[in-house]
């Protein structure tokens, strides 16, 4: 039987809703650091390292967190503007 189960990867930007726990009452948005496997969890749970983003899309908190696998919403990684130096001429 094939592995149906999708893997959080570095990178993934992911919205955590009460429906991947009650703890997300108010949802908020983390940058996938790594899934922690090593830590006992019930079938269909999972631990995350993340970190958790503001409305800018820049990290605020590490956190790790406990949440059901199925509640987990994958979103488009937020747009982040490139700030560049600029040069002026002498």
């Amino acid at each position: 039987m094939p592995d149906t189960q999708e893997t959080f990867r570095a990178g993934d930007v992911v919205l955590l809703t009460d429906a991947a726990s009650v703890q997300f009452r108010k949802p908020i948005v983390v940058r996938v650091i790594r899934e922690i496997p090593d830590r006992y969890t019930y079938d269909g749970w999972l631990w995350l390292d993340a970190y958790q983003l503001n409305a800018k899309g820049e990290a605020v908190a590490r956190r790790e967190l406990f949440v059901m696998r199925a509640g987990v919403q994958r979103q488009a990684a937020p747009v982040r503007r490139r700030t560049t130096a600029r040069v002026t001429a002498r």
